[in-house]
């Protein structure tokens, strides 16, 4: 059974830094693009950041350019987030998919729980 588990959410004041990890089971996702998405209340899911199978290609959404930084330890089937300069507007449940690296969320095949960052002003 495949599964995905995020964790390294937290409350964190702005300006301030977190990491989330995305820990994949079930299967080997070596060949697969990985993502990162968000929702915050009352809005849609957004794509944050997206990650080729080699790494090497690399995808982000204006609002978090320079601030986050996505990357990919394929042997060990986790993919991490790394978030600074925090904003209130990132505060959100943060979700980790296996599919794409793309925006679309169609494009993902595996989805996790989600995990809550809570950015204070």
């Amino acid at each position: 059974q495949v599964q995905l588990v995020e964790s390294g959410g937290g409350l964190v004041q702005a300006g301030g830094s977190l990491r989330l990890s995305c820990a994949a089971s079930g299967r080997s996702f070596i060949t697969y693009a990985m993502g990162w998405f968000r929702q915050a209340p009352g809005k849609e899911r957004e794509f944050v950041a997206g990650i080729s199978w080699s790494a090497r290609d690399t995808y982000y959404t204006n609002s978090v350019k320079g601030r986050f930084t996505i990357s990919r330890e394929s042997a060990k089937n986790t993919m991490s987030l790394q978030m600074n300069s925090l904003k209130p507007e990132d505060t959100a449940v943060y979700y980790c998919a296996v599919g794409s690296f793309r925006p679309d969320p169609s494009d993902y095949e595996y989805w996790g729980q989600g995990t809550q960052v809570t950015v204070s002003s």
